[in-house]
């Protein structure tokens, strides 16, 4: 067992992908750090639960990254049936006791006896999707050599949006909802589909909403969320409503500066009021780096973000397999939408969708999936690294 161990570990060093590990690691511990400091204001000692559950998700989440850096994928994507399943189950588990709500009204997350952190579905499912969206593309790339008809085309959204109403109809959570749409346009442009059914899906979409908006035809309990939208054009259409939570964060990263306030002296980042700058830790970690640490600060962690979104296209890039460069693709539009929406949303540029920035903000599941889906991008490279060592062999 022990050699057994040893072996793959050894495996793991030589082949797999430690400059993207580097970058995971590098980034979650300066979320940590920022965790840290959000969430000294609290009493009674609460903030240590935040930073253990997040070091430890951490730790889990390295160990997710080895398992998925050694996984055969070939072997697991010929089960592709069972991922289907495991997708609609395990979103459908929202329905059961085991789906906890929040004020709002979404239902996004699961509590499981002695776990210390709630898992969101759409977190975990973001894997699998990317996985069979993948496989799909390839099959019609490949098997059918059609990427360009509109049959193709509804294949592939049509899996997308059957996935997304599952989610949204039982969740409520659209924000989530809305990263399997932008991880399926960004790996169905890679794919090569063609323009024409991107500029047709863009158009039914924005007459559809238009036609929800100028009929009166929105549902009284998604008003709220069109109120999100649009208040990002006047922002004094609801300020202690809609807006607070924006206005705070605009707030609290103009007051940062350049240089910032200091670390863990942040005005409303060690307020007591938890209302001054809400949800801190989670959805506006990166205002509380504008305030305290200011614009340096605040580039760092862009640079971060983009060195992992860099080398995750770059895997895609170097692939000889399209599933492969599908599926880092599809890992990239993950990190790419997270984090613009996530930056966007504190900047107030962005509508309040409750999406995290990836490996900063305080949550165990999302840390975890984030390893696992980078652990999935690293598998992809040590399988490229041995097809190439078995070409030179062969030369």
């Amino acid at each position: 067992m022990a050699n057994r161990l040893k072996s793959i570990l050894t495996d793991f060093f030589q082949q797999a992908d430690l400059v993207l590990l580097a970058l995971c690691c590098v980034s979650t511990l300066y979320g940590i750090v920022l965790i840290f400091s959000a969430t000294q204001y609290m009493e009674n000692g609460r903030w240590l639960r935040y930073v253990g559950v997040q070091g430890a998700a951490m730790v889990i989440g390295v160990c997710a990254y080895i398992f998925m850096s050694m996984l055969d994928l070939e072997n697991v994507m010929k089960r592709w049936k069972w991922l289907v399943l495991f997708n609609i189950v395990f979103i459908g588990l929202l329905m059961t006791p085991l789906g906890v709500g929040h004020s709002t009204g979404n239902v996004a997350w699961l509590k499981f006896p002695g776990i210390p952190f709630q898992i969101g579905p759409a977190e975990v499912v973001k894997i699998s999707f990317t996985l069979l969206l993948a496989k799909q593309l390839e099959w019609l790339r490949e098997e059918k050599r059609d990427l360009k008809s509109f049959r193709s085309a509804l294949m592939a959204a049509g899996h997308t949006l059957l996935l997304m109403g599952w989610y949204v109809i039982i969740s409520k959570d659209m924000g989530n909802a809305l990263t399997f749409f932008f991880i399926f346009l960004c790996m169905a442009f890679a794919a090569g589909f063609a323009l024409r059914w991107f500029a047709l899906l863009f158009a039914g979409i924005g007459g559809a909403v238009a036609a929800l908006l100028l009929l009166d035809l929105v549902p009284k309990s998604m008003e709220y969320m069109v109120n999100r939208f649009r208040i990002l054009f006047d922002h004094s259409l609801d300020p202690l409503g809609v807006g607070w939570q924006q206005n705070r964060s605009l707030l609290a990263i103009g007051s940062g500066g350049v240089f910032g306030q200091g670390y863990m002296n942040g005005t409303q980042s060690q307020n007591r009021e938890s209302t001054n700058l809400p949800k801190r830790w989670t959805d506006f970690i990166f205002s509380v780096c504008g305030e305290e640490l200011g614009l340096i600060g605040c580039f760092l962690i862009i640079l971060l973000l983009a060195a992992l979104i860099f080398r995750v296209l770059l895997v895609a890039y170097q692939s000889q397999s399209h599933f492969h460069s599908y599926v880092c693709v599809g890992m990239a539009a993950m990190l790419v939408y997270q984090t613009i929406i996530n930056i966007g949303m504190c900047l107030f540029i962005m509508p309040t969708i409750g999406v995290t920035l990836p490996f900063f903000s305080y949550g165990g599941s999302s840390i975890v999936t984030l390893y696992t889906s980078m652990g999935v991008v690293s598998n992809i490279k040590k399988r490229t690294l041995s097809m190439e060592r078995r070409g030179r062999s062969m030369l």
